[in-house]
């Protein structure tokens, strides 16, 4: 499936901004089962530096300053790419959770190191006992690890209501559960901070995701919104997506923009502006399928 995005932030200021210095990472990985065609990232004002790079974990960075007052400031990224299912791992997909978790502590071959690292606390993610308790009824004694995380999810879809006035990036995982509300964001770190507390290696994946309108009305250009969901490791065969928003495990309707250990990691776009008082943030999304 071949898709274009469209992501557009723009913040205005109350008064100018003198100067500002951003981070975006908002152009899609090149992947297996995701060719990037085109990927162009437009700034206004023109920024004085732009530098683009591959940051730790292999996304897409863009660093740019704007050394000249400044109301607003535009920045719309533009991607066409082309997605096709994952590939399937029936025999592996029989590992059970415990084999799983302990060849990440064992196993010492470098893909297991680098998966290791996913299995920690990070900022925004603290494994601990009230998680490991709400994880505990998918992780049977033997059970499959895929199976276990399908669970899992399931559970976060059915039990969770999704409400984006309850949350904001700020807010703390066992307010998520204890509420039982929250938006993708939260339902990725979720699930991820109940992996961590198994000893499983988890990562955050931020991106994109086709959305259809309801029947008989009309598709609403810019109407979409950045997601998210998570991906547990799999020794011997490697990642595999799972979204508990949905309650899917994602394909070809879903665009991989970045991943991360959680959402800090995968920031579409942050920075500071000095001067320049409150600003309103306007965010437009469109993901549009070339059929």
């Amino acid at each position: 499936m071949k898709y274009r995005v469209i992501h557009s932030t723009e913040f205005v200021y109350k008064a100018r901004a003198g100067l500002s210095y951003n981070e975006a990472r908002l152009l899609p990985r090149e992947l297996p089962q995701q060719k990037v065609l085109s990927a162009t990232l437009q700034i206004t004002p023109l920024p004085n530096d732009h530098d683009q790079r591959l940051d730790y974990f292999g996304n897409h960075t863009d660093y740019f300053s704007i050394q000249q007052p400044h109301e607003k400031m535009l920045v719309t990224a533009t991607s066409v790419v082309e997605v096709s299912p994952p590939p399937r791992f029936e025999i592996l997909e029989r590992l059970a959770w415990e084999s799983a978790r302990d060849r990440l502590h064992t196993d010492r071959t470098a893909v297991i190191i680098e998966a290791s690292q996913f299995a920690l606390d990070s900022p925004s993610i603290v494994a601990d006992d009230l998680l490991r308790d709400y994880a505990r009824p998918s992780f049977s004694a033997g059970r499959p690890l895929v199976e276990a995380v399908h669970d899992l999810m399931q559970r976060i879809y059915r039990e969770f209501k999704y409400d984006p006035g309850f949350s904001t990036i700020a807010t703390p995982l066992k307010e998520v559960l204890a509420h039982r509300a929250g938006v993708c964001q939260d339902f990725a770190h979720l699930a991820i901070g109940c992996l961590r507390s198994h000893g499983l290696a988890a990562r955050y994946v931020s991106g994109y995701i086709e959305t259809q309108p309801p029947p008989g009305k009309k598709r609403l250009v810019g109407a979409d919104a950045s997601h998210a969901w998570f991906s547990v490791y799999l020794p011997g065969a490697g990642w595999l997506d799972f979204d508990p928003t949905n309650n899917q495990m994602p394909r070809e309707q879903h665009i991989t923009v970045a991943w991360g250990r959680d959402f800090t990691d995968v920031s579409p776009l942050k920075g500071i502006a000095y001067g320049g008082g409150e600003h309103e943030l306007k965010v437009s999304v469109d993901v549009l399928a070339l059929r």
